[in-house]
C-alpha cells in the first residue's frame, strides 16, 4: 500500500486522481492540499501546506507553478519523495527541482500518460530503422483551444526521443510560411493544431518513398495523466534520492 499526499486536491486533476485511487487497492491517500477544503473530501485537507503532518510515502502536486516552490521545501524538509506534475515552471523553479533531487527522489515528465511515455520507446525503434533509409519525419498534435502554448511540451519530447536515437542529427522546424524552399532532411516538422475540446493527440509521421507509416496517441480524456500519476507514485515509493522521470516508470513495467 502507497500512501499518498494529493497537492492540488480539488482541482480537475486531484479530483481525477482522488476517484483513481478510491479503486485502487495499493493507493491511500492519506492528506490533501488545497487554498480551500469544501469538507467534501474522504481524507483531512490542509490549506497551508506547512500544517500538513500526515506521515504519508509521496507526495503528487497537480497544482499550479506558484505553489511549486513551497512544495519543493515541503518535501526536501519532510524527506518525502515528489511527483511533480505542474508544468509551466520557471528557470529558477527548473534549478530547484534539480537541487531538490539531490536529497530526494523527484519525478518530473512532460506527459504523465504511459502510452505516451510507451511511445517515446517505440519512436526510438522505428527511427533508428526508418530515418537512415530516407523517412521524413513530421509531427502533429492537436489540443483544446484553451491550451496556452504551442507547439506542446509532450510535442517536443516526441521530437527529442527521435533525435536521441539519431544522435542529435535532426532540427525542429515550427513555421514553413516565413520561407519558400523545399524541406531539408534533417529536419523534424512540429505542427499545433488548437480547437474545440480536444483533450490531446500527436501523431509522428515517418513519409518514405511510397509508404507512409503514421504513429499515433489520443486522450479522450484527462484521466490518462491522472493514472500515470498514481502509477508514478507507486514507482517512486522508497527510492533514493535523483531525477526520475515517466519513461523510468515504463521501462520497470
Amino acid at each position: 500500500m502507497t500512501k499518498m499526499i494529493m497537492h492540488g486536491c480539488n482541482g480537475k486533476m486531484g479530483r481525477i486522481i482522488s476517484e483513481i485511487c478510491r479503486e485502487d487497492p495499493d493507493m491511500e491517500i492519506v492528506a490533501g492540499i488545497d487554498m480551500a477544503d469544501f469538507g467534501q473530501n474522504p481524507y483531512p485537507v490542509f490549506t497551508d501546506i506547512g500544517q500538513c503532518d500526515v506521515k504519508a510515502d509521496v507526495l503528487v502536486d497537480f497544482s499550479n507553478a506558484k505553489a511549486v516552490d513551497d512544495v519543493l521545501d515541503y518535501c526536501v524538509e519532510k524527506r518525502l519523495p515528489l511527483v511533480l506534475c505542474t508544468t509551466g515552471l520557471s528557470q529558477k523553479q527548473q534549478k530547484k527541482t534539480q537541487d531538490a533531487s539531490k536529497s530526494i527522489a523527484v519525478l518530473k515528465s512532460a506527459n504523465m500518460s504511459l502510452g505516451i511515455n510507451t511511445l517515446f520507446e517505440l519512436l526510438q525503434k522505428a527511427a533508428s530503422v526508418l530515418a537512415p533509409a530516407g523517412f521524413d519525419i513530421e509531427i502533429v498534435e492537436k489540443h483544446h483551444n484553451q491550451k496556452l502554448d504551442a507547439p506542446s511540451g509532450t510535442a517536443l519530447a516526441l521530437a527529442d526521443a527521435v533525435n536521441e536515437a539519431m544522435q542529435q542529427a535532426y532540427e525542429y522546424k515550427y513555421d514553413r510560411s516565413q520561407e519558400r524552399k523545399k524541406r531539408e532532411p534533417n529536419e523534424i516538422g512540429i505542427s499545433a493544431v488548437r480547437g474545440g475540446t480536444i483533450v490531446g493527440e500527436h501523431e509522428v509521421i515517418f513519409a518514405g518513398r511510397d509508404e507512409v507509416i503514421e504513429i499515433k496517441h489520443t486522450s479522450y480524456s484527462r484521466s490518462v495523466f491522472g493514472k500515470g500519476a498514481v502509477e508514478a507514485a507507486k514507482f517512486l515509493k522508497g527510492k533514493p534520492a535523483g531525477l526520475y522521470d515517466m519513461r523510468k516508470v515504463v521501462a520497470e513495467r
